[in-house]
């Protein structure tokens, strides 16, 4: 069956393939679309063709399949064997659209594909336009200066190139042949380096420097074993000289990195790298240091963070071992005489540039330059002679100094007073004492280093530093020991082994965490630091003290000293400043609960805070004095005015022209004496009230209590501010001469206009008048004792004296009496006639009492006759306005004191035109300029703001700003680390 339908399908395939309508091409059968091959397998030409639908699998055609195949149902055709052309044009048109699509699609999807992952990988690149700045500038204009297709075009080529180098297999071949020879030279080398490698790592600056030196190093032992002692020798003169190349090598790199460095910071200086820099840590710890010592200075404590405390005897070189480890001369020197005379705080930092600069000033000291340098020194020195009170040698207060540059090891140093052992002439007589003191302030705070500077060019019995130091770190676990000026010890000491005894910390009663030796110069002060250090390097390179291995070279030269500080410092620091921190969060808590159980409803204000608002409650009281109306300075300006200038009117005008016996002799007197009196005295005495009457109205507002809100702590304040402000202000000197004019032509004028000016001056005369009347009296009673009723009631009796003057007086009163137009003078005869009645009562009068008694009766007489005139001339403004003709009614002094009233009236507005213009403004500019310098010295705020409450007020602030800092200056050691 299987065999028959086999035979079958062969015999309508080789129909097909023999067919004229077949496909024109070589591919087999089965390479045909499934379709194609349906339409060509009819199964027989004389059944029945009918279309049924298709039904087919592709394992009937799998060569992989082991089931046996089963009929294929071809689709049947109408009319039999559809042709194969009919069909061509239609496949083809299938295919290419299906082609195209798929091209069409791919690319589309692929095109948007490809886009989207080109923008993604876009968008992680890195902007390396920001770091443009690291390649130097002259890279990117090489182009504008160098042809380059010149230059390619010049260059050979690489064939020619190829001919040139070396056969490198040749030479392979020759150093095979020669490694046998040179391997033991090789091995020793390596022997060598080996050796030196570990001599320089023992030899660390940073590890080994605060090794007890007195042990003894294993390799000694090591070289004791070795029988050959010239190969011993030999071995070490070439670890040396390999630890010499090695070490300049060092130096070389450092130098290298430090102009890198540098040259970074520069940018970043400039602006060219758009960072915002971060304060360092050494300039946080600094500000830290720099507030505590007001702290200190303020309540006479000391605080235990880590500082290096450079003490010595006097001449020792420590300013010059300073100098070397700040890399500039920036200290003040002298021969043999004392130069450092107050503490001298150094921050050592890193910059981009060799400056100094002062905590309390801008000005930045460039220190490559030999004028900055000079003018320095000249600062330093200006400010310790001002820092020294009268009377004293050496102060306590501290000069804080601030060095950047690059290269520096970050720490902070205290240079101290050079200790003394004789006070010499010229000196205080505690000078020794206070130097003592200072020192041992700055070493008893247990976190303190010291670094003690021993001159090695002296006999060592000499040193006083020594005991000093080791009373206060009996245990060496704080101090270095450095001695300076070694060449001359070696040139001058008989024995080196005592340099090496020093060094080995075996000949001074003192332990230290490490020695060191150091060469600071020559002894000339015009020496540069870079000349110092060459020198130093080059003596140590040939010391017989290194050599022989009495001196080690990891203790030798500033630069490993001031490493091996640097390191000890913030080892230090990283050991005690959380314990500080805590210590301060402690002392703020307390401080806190204090001023909650004092002063609940009151905000915490300091020293300057309580300035700035009694500055703003004084301003306010300033600017008050423009708010007064006119009229209430205009009636301030009058009456004090009259009050000043009464007693001249009354005594020196009024009266003398009022004893002439008619009108035109009384105008001419009173004219005569107002025109002298306006051209000396009045407008210098109207000055003078306006003066007094802006300071009274300033001194009111300015000690005026305001209720709850007043407080009593700025009394002093505002009383020296008062002070401060009238004793800088002057009135301006041309107000005074056209103030002459104003008065001069108001005293001129004698027309009164209406009866209302005709009675104010009436009534201002009554008053005048009435209270000079109520003056005499007073002195009368005075002058006689009391009346009867007084003597009845208060049982009050007279004196003799009063007895005599009232006799005197009742006989004057009798005198006058009798003749009502008497003068006011008392004629010899007049008093020898009064004297000699009283004598026949038995009285005795000098006549000197008789005129004195004569003035007050005759004034009192005086003064009440003209108020009776003041009365009639109530009713003479008719006769006044006909200039007193056909009248006998005379009223000139009621015109008198009309042109006196007139006069006061213009000059107090006058004043108050120039006070309220020109003097209250220049008052308030003098009060901002005397608050602008007490704002600026500290001294006068802490002198006029006392209190417990403002000292409680401070302390916070300060513990507050203290344990903030150390706090920030934590957190940034620790991202640091």
């Amino acid at each position: 069956m299987w065999r028959t339908r086999a035979a079958e399908a062969c015999v309508i395939c080789r129909s097909l393939a023999n067919s004229s309508c077949g496909i024109r091409r070589k591919s087999p059968l089965q390479n045909l679309h499934l379709v194609s091959r349906s339409m060509h397998h009819p199964y027989h030409s004389s059944l029945k063709l009918q279309r049924r639908p298709l039904r087919m699998s592709i394992q009937q055609f799998s060569s992989l399949n082991r089931l046996p195949l089963r009929r294929t149902k071809l689709l049947n055709v109408k009319y039999g064997y559809q042709s194969y052309r009919n069909f061509r044009l239609a496949r083809l048109a299938s295919r290419l659209l299906k082609i195209r699509y798929l091209i069409l699609g791919s690319a589309v999807g692929g095109g948007y594909t490809a886009k989207k992952t080109y923008d993604q990988w876009k968008d992680m690149m890195p902007d390396l336009d920001e770091y443009k700045w690291i390649i130097p500038d002259f890279i990117w204009e090489l182009d504008e200066h160098i042809d380059f297709e010149k230059l390619i075009k010049a260059l050979p080529d690489a064939d020619d190139l190829a001919k040139l180098l070396p056969d490198f297999d040749k030479i392979g071949e020759s150093f095979t042949s020669l490694k046998g020879i040179f391997s033991p030279g090789y091995n020793l080398v390596s022997e060598v380096i080996e050796a030196s490698d570990l001599l320089l790592l023992l030899g660390t600056p940073g590890e080994t420097a605060f090794r007890a030196t007195d042990q003894r190093y294993d390799s000694d032992k090591q070289y004791k074993k070795v029988s050959d002692k010239e190969k011993m020798d030999q071995l070490q003169e070439e670890l040396l000289r390999t630890q010499l190349k090695y070490q300049r090598m060092l130096e070389r790199l450092e130098k290298e990195n430090k102009e890198l460095r540098k040259l970074v910071l520069q940018r970043d200086d400039k602006g060219i790298h758009q960072r915002k820099l971060k304060k360092s840590l050494i300039d946080m710890y600094s500000e830290v240091l720099d507030i505590l010592s007001d702290y200190d200075a303020s309540y006479n404590t000391q605080d235990h963070l880590p500082r290096v405390v450079v003490v010595g005897d006097q001449s020792a070189g420590k300013t010059s071992v300073l100098e070397m480890i700040a890399q500039a001369r920036i200290f003040p020197r002298g021969s043999g005489e004392m130069m450092t005379r107050s503490p001298v705080k150094v921050t050592l930092s890193e910059g981009p540039h060799h400056v100094a600069l002062f905590k309390d000033s801008s000005r930045e000291f460039d220190l490559t330059k030999e004028e900055d340098l000079a003018a320095l020194r000249n600062e330093i020195e200006i400010r310790m002679r001002n820092s020294v009170k009268e009377g004293c040698t050496v102060s306590t207060e501290t000069i804080s100094l601030s060095v950047k540059g690059p290269g520096l090891q970050r720490m902070v140093l205290v240079d101290l007073p050079g200790v003394i052992s004789t006070v010499t002439s010229g000196m205080a007589p505690d000078t020794k004492e206070t130097i003592f003191s200072i020192s041992k302030a700055y070493m008893q705070n247990p976190n303190a280093i010291i670094l003690c500077i021993q001159d090695g060019s002296v006999d060592a019995e000499r040193s006083i530093v020594t005991d000093l130091v080791s009373q206060m770190d009996p245990q060496g676990k704080r101090t270095i020991f450095v001695l300076t000026k070694v060449d001359l010890a070696e040139k001058n000491v008989a024995s080196p082994s005592r340099i090496q005894q020093i060094i080995e910390g075996k000949l001074f009663p003192m332990k230290a965490l490490g020695y060191f030796a150091v060469v600071t110069g020559k002894g000339n002060s015009s020496e540069s630091i870079e000349s110092i250090k060459e020198y130093e390097e080059e003596f140590f390179q040939n010391s017989k003290l290194l050599k022989t291995c009495m001196l080690k070279a990891h203790q030798v030269t500033t630069k490993n000293l001031s490493l091996a500080v640097s390191d000890c410092f913030w080892k230090m620091v990283r050991e005690s400043v959380e314990q500080q921190a805590d210590a301060f969060k402690a002392t703020r808590f307390n401080l806190e609960t204090e001023w909650k159980n004092n002063y609940p409803q009151l905000r915490e204000l300091d020293r300057n805070e309580l300035f700035e608002k009694a500055k703003n409650e004084i301003l306010d009281e300033v600017i008050s004095l423009t708010q007064v109306t006119p009229k209430h300075w205009e009636e301030i300006l009058q009456k004090t005015l009259w009050e000043r200038v009464s007693t001249h009117v009354i005594e020196n005008i009024y009266l003398p022209a009022a004893q002439t016996m008619n009108s035109g002799t009384f105008n001419t007197t009173v004219d005569i004496k107002l025109k002298q009196w306006t051209d000396k005295q009045l407008p210098n005495k109207a000055v003078e009230v306006a003066w007094e009457t802006l300071q009274e109205e300033f001194s009111r507002f300015m000690t005026e209590q305001k209720g709850k809100e007043h407080d009593d702590i700025f009394d002093k304040l505002k009383q020296a501010v008062k002070e401060e402000s009238i004793k800088r202000h002057k009135w301006n000197e041309r107000a005074e001469d056209s103030l002459r004019v104003i008065q001069h032509n108001a005293l001129e004028d004698r027309s009164i206009s209406d009866k209302q000016q005709w009675d104010a001056a009436i009534h201002f005369m009554e008053e005048t008048l009435q209270s000079r009347l109520k003056d005499t009296e007073s002195v009368i009673e005075d002058m006689v004792g009391p009346d009867w009723k007084k003597r009845w009631l208060y049982w009050i009796g007279r004196s003799k004296e009063q007895n005599i003057r009232n006799e005197t007086k009742n006989e004057l009163e009798k005198l006058i009496k009798c003749n009502e137009e008497h003068a006011a003078y008392l004629a010899n005869d007049e008093v020898t006639t009064v004297r000699k009645n009283l004598e026949a009562r038995g009285i005795t009068v000098d006549p000197c009492l008789i005129k004195d008694t004569w003035h007050q009766i005759y004034r009192r007489y005086f003064l009440k006759t003209a108020l009776n005139h003041c009365n009639l001339c109530r009713r003479g403004f008719y006769y006044y306005q006909r200039h007193f003709v056909d009248s006998e009614l005379e009223c000139n002094d009621i015109v008198l004191f009309w042109r006196i009233q007139r006069m006061l009236s213009i000059t107090a507005n006058t004043l108050r035109q120039q006070l309220t213009n020109t003097e209250v403004r220049r008052l308030e500019k003098n009060v901002k300029e005397v608050l602008e310098d007490f704002a600026e010295d500290n001294e006068k705020k802490v002198k006029l703001l006392t209190g417990k409450r403002v000292q409680l007020a401070e302390d916070l602030k300060k513990v507050r700003e203290i344990q903030e800092k150390l706090e920030a200056f934590i957190e940034a050691l620790h991202q640091e680390k």
